[in-house]
Parts: structure tokens; sequence; C-alpha cells
């Protein structure tokens, strides 16, 4: 029985330095009927160059300029050219373990549609990583190994940008790489939540992926923490909130005066909880503060939780399961 065709989609902006690894990890893979699908967005260095020598080595590295300019039209463009049974994404700057495709082909074909295949990630930078990074690995791999993704989705973006696969039909009817929202990895993963598509648990790294300074998601204004907030939101009142039910903020320091300030933009109501004695009785955005005591003087309440402060964390998902509460029910991580 042949193989289905696998489409890789590959966005690329001025990573001459990395791209060669990106293309010698795909060529290298166990699975063998793929296309790779190179966008150049308007590079300044020699990657357009790199590129497209391999298209003469290898026809099935396709090479294209973006019809206009930025991340989501190089995706769009890259998609149009694409004709595979599959669909994956892959960074020009990261480099695939040889059985990804391998891996997620079988896992899709095992599971079936309305399924998700995602891996394993493994961080890496040529002068360390930082703590942050090696807790979002070990935090996001946690997820994925029982395929509990969408869990805690409102804390950071649960899906790996560079490393998931998905039937064609079921990309097309989540909206694929159609909408215009940044930061669209996490629109994106918002999407797959929205469609149902069930995560496939998965214990294997495939991707490694690359961390430097001047990483589009470290310098863009798309991904600034703000935009993530406005994302959460959207989503949020979209799928998860119940107007019927009291809403209530917990944390009164930067995200959750930020998050307050989208809300009381879009006039929905809440109640707004900390433990900062200098806070409690005080009024910001003339919304009172209250000690989280005043929780049990709401009736049937949905929480938001904003407390970035780990231990306060384990404290407050301990007090809602006191309450019997439940994740992505009564309340939420939103970092």
């Amino acid at each position: 029985m042949s193989q289905p065709l696998v489409s890789i989609v590959i966005p690329f902006k001025n990573t001459e330095a990395f791209i060669k690894e990106c293309i010698t990890s795909i060529l290298r893979q166990t699975y063998s009927n793929w296309e790779a699908i190179f966008i150049d967005d308007y590079s300044e260095d020699n990657s357009y160059s790199i590129v497209e020598n391999y298209t003469q080595q290898d026809s099935r590295v396709k090479l294209y300029k973006n019809s206009d300019s930025g991340i989501i039209e190089a995706l769009k463009t890259a998609y149009k050219h694409s004709s595979g049974s599959y669909i994956s994404r892959m960074d020009s700057d990261d480099i695939m373990t040889p059985t990804r495709l391998e891996t997620m082909v079988s896992n899709l074909e095992k599971y079936g549609k309305k399924h998700l295949a995602i891996g394993q990630v493994k961080y890496f930078r040529a002068d360390g990583l930082s703590g942050g990074f090696a807790r979002y690995e070990q935090w996001l791999n946690s997820l994925t190994v029982e395929g509990k993704n969408y869990s805690e989705i409102y804390k950071e973006c649960v899906i790996p940008s560079p490393c998931w696969m998905l039937h064609r039909e079921d990309f097309d009817a989540c909206g694929g790489f159609n909408s215009d929202i940044y930061p669209e990895d996490y629109d994106l993963a918002f999407r797959f939540y929205k469609a149902n598509y069930t995560c496939i648990p998965c214990d294997k790294v495939l991707l490694h992926w690359r961390d430097y300074s001047t990483r589009t998601s470290r310098t863009h204004e798309h991904y600034a923490e703000n935009s993530f907030l406005d994302l959460k939101v959207k989503y949020f009142l979209e799928l998860n909130y119940d107007a019927s039910r009291p809403l209530a903020i917990w944390g009164a320091g930067h995200k959750g005066k930020t998050l307050a300030k989208i809300l009381l933009k879009q006039n929905i109501p809440f109640n707004w909880i900390c433990d900062n004695p200098k806070k409690i009785g005080k009024h910001i955005y003339d919304q009172e503060l209250f000690n989280f005591d005043y929780l049990s003087e709401l009736k049937n309440p949905q929480s938001i939780v904003t407390v970035a402060n780990l231990e306060a964390q384990k404290e407050i998902k301990h007090y809602f399961e006191t309450q019997n509460m439940q994740a992505m029910i009564d309340y939420f991580f939103f970092c």
C-alpha cells in the first residue's frame, strides 16, 4: 500500500545560519513520501539560495516567494501549493528527529480523523537555555505524553507550532491558515480545541526546538503578552464563559490589571480577588478588590487565575479542589 503524501509548510526569513540543518533533518526522515514547501518571506541573507540549491537535488523540496508579507501570508501561500493528505508545519531554524513523520502518520492512521498528532519537544540554545524555557518544555511534554494539552490551554500555547500533523480535511474544517489573528500558532491551537480534535498522546521527542535572541517569537510585537491575553479572552468568552455565573479574577498584578481592562472594555462583569493586603478594599478601574474568601459569597462562580507565583498557584488549585471545582469548567489558569 502506498504511503499518503505529507505536506510540510515552512515559512522562512533570514535563517541562513540554520536552514541547512532543518532541510537535512527532513531529508533524513524514515518516512519518504513528503513535500517540503518553503516560502521565502523577503529574506535579505542567503536563505533563498540555500533552499534553491536543495530543490535542484531533491524534487520533494519546493521553493516559492511569499505572495504578500508576514508569517500568516507565508503560511497561506505554502498551503496553496500543498497537495498532501496530511498537513504539518515546521520552522526553518528547527530540527526534526528522524522518525517524526513516520510516528505522526502512524498515529493518525491508527486513530483516524478528528485527531491531532503532536510530539515531545526538546529546546536547545547555543549559549544554554533559560530556566523559563526549560520549565515550558517540561510542562508541554507532561501534557503531550497524556494527550491532555487542552486542559491548560489558557496558560500558554499547548500545541508546539512546528510539531503537529492533521488530516487535510480536518485542517480545512477548522479554518486552516485562513485566520489573520496573531499569535497565529496559539490561535490555531484554540481552533483545534474548538473543533474538538483529540490530541494523540506521544512519549517520543519529535522536534529539537531552537531558541536564540533574534527569533521572531522573542522580538515581534505580535507575540507580546497583551496579544496573548486578548486571544485568551476571545476564546474564553466564546468557548468556556457562562454568563449566567459570576466571574472572578484572581490576582491584581500586571496581568490581572490587563485582563480587567480587556473585560471592562467588553462590558463583562467580574469580581476581583487578591491576597495583597495593600490592595484589598481598594479600587482599581473603579472595581473593588476583595480577599479570596469573598469567593464563597458568590453562587457557582467561574474563576480566571492570573497569579504567576507557582507556589501560590498550587495553593489556589488545592483550594478549588477542596470546593469540588473542576478545571476548564469552574476555573482557568491564565498564567
